[in-house]
C-alpha cells in the first residue's frame, strides 16, 4: 500500500483509532446517504470496524464507480484519478483524504446532472452493497491473532489455496477477504478456513512461505512459485590487478556473491558500501568515465580509478567486503524474535548451507551448540533461501549473529 498511497506506518503512527472517532462518523452519517468511489469496499470496512465494537453500523451507500459506467459508459478506466482526468475535473492530494473527497465530490456532482430523469440514483441506493462481507468471513477474520507468522487459506476441501506471511496476520487476512483485486474475489468465494503458524521472527516467516509454497504449489500463488530474485553482485579483477564489482543480472548457473531483488536494490547496496568501505565509484559500476570518478575530484576515493591507490590496498577492502557479504563458507546461527518474550529463534547455517531452524527460551544459554544441534527443525537449502537471509540481514544490522567458524 506504500508505493500505491504514498502513506506509511510512520505517517500513521500519531492517527487516531477507530474506536476513538467512531461516535463522530455516527453523527456525521445518520440520516445521510454515503456517497463513495467504490462504496461497497468502503462501507464493508465501515461494518466490520464497527462490527469489532459491537455496534450494527447501517447507512445507505450509493457508487459513484457504478453510476459512472451507466451515465459515461465505454471509458477505458474507471478509477477515480484516471476518470476525474478523463472528465477535466481537477484533482489534487491524491490518494489522502481531502483530495479523493473534493474529486469525488466534483465526480458526483456532474454525474448527477446528467442523470436527467435520476432512475440511475434511485437504482443504485442501496442498504447493503452486492457483494456483502458474509458472516462466515468476519468470523475468520475475528479468530486470527496480530501476530508475525505464516498463514494458509484453505478451500471447502481443506485444499490450500493460498499461503502468506505477515507481521500481523489478522490484519493481513482482512486485506484479502475485504480486498476487491481480481485475486482477493477469487480467494472470497473458495475461503472456508484459515490456519496459521506463528514464527515472531519475520526472518523465519519469509523463509516458511518460500519453502511452503514450493512444496504446496498453491493456485493463487503462481507468481511466488518462481526465483524472487534477479540481479547479484560480481567481481573481476581489471588489466591493472584491481578488484572491481559490478551489479547485473543473474545468468544460468552464475554464482553472485550475494543477490538483490531488482536492480534498483543492488545499486542501492553499491551507494552504501562504497561509502562504508572507501571503495571507488568508478570500479564499483557506479561513475562511467575514463578519467577519476567524482569521488575522487571530492576527495572521497583514495585514487584507485587513476591509479593512485595501491592495488594491494585497495583489493584489500574489497575482500573485506566480499567476505562479509559471500555465504560460501559462512557457518553461523542468526538470532531473531520468538514467538513470545521469553522465547528467541535461531536460524542455523553450516558452510553456507542453510539447515533449518529452532526456538529456544532466554534461560538457556545459546553457547552449547551441539545440544542446540539436535533441535534443529530442517530447512530446504536453495537460492530462494540464501537470497532471503543475505537481504534479511542487510536490511537488519541489529540482529545478534553467532559466528560458528572459530
Amino acid at each position: 500500500m506504500v508505493s500505491l498511497t504514498g502513506i506509511s506506518s510512520k505517517m500513521l503512527r500519531n492517527a487516531p483509532k477507530f474506536y476513538e472517532v467512531a461516535k463522530r462518523i455516527i453523527e456525521i452519517t445518520q440520516g445521510c446517504i454515503i456517497v463513495a468511489h467504490n462504496a461497497k469496499f468502503d462501507y464493508r470496512i465501515l461494518k466490520l470496524e464497527f462490527g469489532r465494537l459491537g455496534y450494527d453500523f447501517e447507512c445507505k451507500n450509493l457508487c459513484t464507480v457504478e453510476l459512472s459506467k451507466q451515465l459515461i459508459p465505454d471509458l477505458p478506466s474507471y478509477s477515480l484519478g484516471k476518470l476525474v482526468r478523463s472528465l477535466g475535473i481537477p484533482i489534487s492530494d491524491r490518494h489522502r483524504a481531502s483530495g479523493d473527497a473534493l474529486a469525488t465530490t466534483k465526480l458526483f456532482e456532474l454525474l448527477l446532472n446528467k442523470d436527467i430523469d435520476k432512475s440511475i440514483v434511485k437504482t443504485y441506493i442501496r442498504l447493503e452493497p452486492k457483494r456483502q462481507l458474509e458472516p462466515k468471513l468476519s468470523e475468520i477474520i475475528q479468530s486470527l491473532p496480530s501476530v508475525t507468522g505464516v498463514y494458509y487459506i484453505h478451500n471447502d476441501d481443506g485444499d490450500i489455496i493460498y499461503i502468506g506471511k505477515s507481521k500481523n496476520i489478522k490484519n493481513r487476512i482482512n486485506q484479502h477477504l475485504a480486498g476487491q483485486t481480481p485475486k482477493s474475489k477469487k480467494i472470497q468465494l473458495e475461503v472456508a478456513s484459515v490456519t496459521y503458524e506463528p514464527t515472531g521472527s519475520e526472518l523465519l516467516a519469509l523463509l516458511k512461505e518460500s519453502a511452503e509454497i514450493k512444496h504446496h504449489k498453491p493456485k493463487y500463488n503462481r507468481a511466488l512459485r518462481r526465483t524472487i530474485f534477479t540481479h547479484g553482485l560480481f567481481s573481476f579483477s581489471d588489466e591493472n590487478g584491481y578488484l572491481n564489482l559490478k551489479v547485473e543480472k543473474i545468468k544460468g548457473k552464475a554464482k553472485p556473491i550475494t543477490t538483490f531483488s531488482n536492480i534498483q536494490s543492488g545499486k542501492s547496496f553499491m551507494n552504501k558500501v562504497v561509502e562504508k568501505y572507501h571503495l571507488c565509484q568508478k570500479l564499483c559500476g557506479l561513475y562511467k568515465t575514463k578519467s577519476g570518478c567524482f569521488s575522487y575530484t571530492i576527495k572521497e576515493c583514495e585514487g584507485a580509478c587513476v591509479g593512485e591507490e595501491l592495488v594491494e590496498s585497495y583489493n584489500s577492502k574489497v575482500q573485506k567486503l566480499i567476505e562479509k557479504h559471500s555465504f560460501k563458507t559462512k557457518s553461523m546461527i542468526i538470532v531473531d524474535y520468538g514467538r513470545s518474550v521469553d522465547e528467541r529463534s535461531a536460524v542455523w547455517i553450516e558452510d553456507g548451507i542453510l539447515r533449518g531452524f529452532t526456538y529456544f527460551n532466554l534461560n538457556f544459554q545459546i553457547n552449547n551448540i551441539e545440544i542446540l544441534k539436535t533441535l534443529i527443525t530442517p530447512l530446504e537449502h536453495n537460492k530462494d533461501a540464501q537470497h532471503i537471509i543475505q537481504s534479511y540481514l542487510r536490511r537488519h544490522k541489529r540482529l545478534k549473529v553467532i559466528s560458528l567458524e572459530d
